[in-house]
C-alpha cells in the first residue's frame, strides 16, 4: 500500500497545485475518474497488450457521466500514458486529503441501518462537527447489520452508537 501512496503522491500534488483556483470542480471529476478506474474489468482491458492508450482513454471518457474539461482530459492522458491507471483511486484519495488540509475539514462517513433524510443528516452533521471540533464533509452509507443507530468514521476516529455495538458491549459484560 505504501508503494501506491508513493506513486500517487506526485500526481496528487501536481494536480492540487495546478488546480488551486478551482479545487471543488477538480475534486468532482477526479473522484469520478477514480471510480471508473477502480473497475477490475477496465483495468484488465487496459492491461491487455492488444489495447492502445487511445482506446483506454476513449473508453474512460465515454463512461464518464460528466463532460471532462481539457485539464481533466490532459490529466487522464498523462495517467494512462505513464501506466498509472490502477493508481488513480489513490491519487484521488491523496488529492482529497490535500484539499481537506487546505480547507481545515475532514471526510466523515456515517454508516446507518436506515436511510437518513436531509434534515436529520444536517442535524447529525452539526452535532458531529461540534464533537470532532472541525468542519466535516459528511457522506452516508447504508449498513443494515447495524440494526439501528449510527457509526461515524472520521479519519482514524470512530464513534459507534449503533445497536449492534451496544449488543456487543452487553455480550462482553455478561461473559466477563
Amino acid at each position: 500500500m505504501a508503494e501506491l501512496a508513493t506513486i500517487a503522491r506526485p500526481y496528487a500534488e501536481a494536480l492540487f497545485k495546478a488546480s488551486s483556483s478551482d479545487l471543488s470542480s477538480v475534486a468532482i471529476w477526479v473522484e469520478e475518474l477514480a471510480t471508473i478506474a477502480s473497475n477490475p474489468q477496465l483495468l484488465q482491458f487496459a492491461d491487455s497488450p492488444k489495447v492502445t492508450e487511445t482506446q483506454v482513454f476513449d473508453l474512460m471518457v465515454g463512461i464518464a457521466k460528466s463532460t471532462l474539461t481539457d485539464a481533466a482530459r490532459n490529466f487522464l492522458r498523462a495517467v494512462i500514458e505513464n501506466g498509472r491507471l490502477s493508481v488513480l483511486p489513490e491519487i484521488a484519495s491523496q488529492f482529497r486529503a490535500l484539499k481537506n488540509a487546505q480547507s481545515g475539514s475532514s471526510d466523515a462517513v456515517v454508516f446507518s441501518a436506515f436511510a437518513i433524510d436531509a434534515a436529520a443528516l444536517t442535524a447529525v452533521a452539526l452535532a458531529l462537527e461540534k464533537r470532532f471540533a472541525r468542519k466535516l464533509n459528511v457522506s452516508v452509507q447504508l449498513q443494515p447489520e447495524l440494526i439501528g443507530g449510527i457509526r461515524v468514521v472520521v479519519g482514524d476516529e470512530v464513534l459507534d452508537t449503533s445497536v449492534k455495538a451496544r449488543l456487543e458491549q452487553m455480550k462482553v459484560a455478561l461473559t466477563a
